[in-house]
């Protein structure tokens, strides 16, 4: 049974987004308090960072040429930079810089040393196939109650939010209430918010289907020892696939021979064609 190597440098940029998120929302706060704040750092708000904010307000700006509330015009700019990177990686975001998802993943950390191989397999299949899909239908009623809104209403529900800003009045107790089961349900399953309720994971999720680099397995070279499947977070059936094009991929490489696959060159980041690999 092949080991899991450690991932450094996708460590490394997780740990900077999250530590990096969370002094710009301290130093937010400490500016509005008119205690001085962190000089080297921005004292824009989480809203201004986050580059769902310009997904939710597309449809405002190209009818009227506004912004959603709260939303600013950076949004729009990290909008386009990450489907940029969506496009030729996949979601890349979600499996390197969220600072939720990462906080979800350290949490599961926890829950793979409480309950062993039991760990991220609580939830019958038939019910975790349905379920993914519900970040969908979440995605849907966001972009429907903000379009004839024009308010940010998911900040209500946001544990992202919730979570760099719980100990403040901005945030409320039904995000707060999330954010809790979150991270209650990460003891048991890996990334659950990501599976199955983010609305930002469901659209760059879509990106699979036609990404540039994909992660392919080479069936010639395989040996079917399913360290690949044991290895994603997102209980994706990779040694099922020629390429993976499962719209719950995030791109973290857990599947790949430079992390688990015991043979050479089998599984890997790389264009269809496999003329192109990193």
């Amino acid at each position: 049974m092949s080991k899991k190597r450690f991932n450094l440098p996708r460590f490394f940029t997780q740990l900077f987004f999250f530590a990096l998120i969370l002094m710009i929302s301290v130093n937010k706060n400490l500016v509005e308090m008119g205690k001085g704040g962190i000089g080297f750092l921005s004292s824009a708000s989480l809203h201004a960072l986050c580059p769902f904010g310009g997904i939710v307000s597309i449809y405002q700006f190209t009818t009227v040429g506004t912004f959603v509330q709260k939303i600013h015009q950076s949004s729009f700019v990290l909008m386009f930079i990450v489907f940029a990177m969506a496009v030729l990686f996949g979601p890349v975001f979600c499996g390197w810089v969220c600072p939720l998802g990462t906080f979800q993943e350290w949490l599961g950390k926890i829950g793979q040393k409480l309950f062993g191989k039991r760990f991220n397999k609580f939830i019958p299949e038939m019910a975790d196939k349905y379920l993914r899909y519900l970040r969908y239908i979440i995605l849907v009623w966001v972009l429907y109650v903000i379009g004839i809104s024009g308010k940010l209403v998911f900040q209500e529900y946001d544990p992202y939010f919730a979570l760099f800003n719980f100990w403040t009045s901005e945030v409320a107790v039904t995000s707060l209430f999330i954010l809790a089961l979150t991270i209650v349900a990460s003891i048991f399953v890996e990334r659950p918010w990501c599976k199955y309720a983010c609305p930002y994971g469901a659209v760059l999720g879509l990106t699979n289907l036609f990404r540039v680099f994909k992660i392919k397995r080479e069936t010639s070279t395989c040996i079917s020892c399913s360290a690949c499947d044991r290895a994603c977070p997102m209980n994706i059936s990779v040694s099922a696939s020629g390429v993976v094009k499962n719209h719950q991929c995030i791109s973290c490489m857990s599947c790949t021979s430079d992390q688990v696959c015991p043979v050479a060159n089998t599984v890997e980041m790389t264009t269809t064609k496999g003329g192109v690999s990193i």
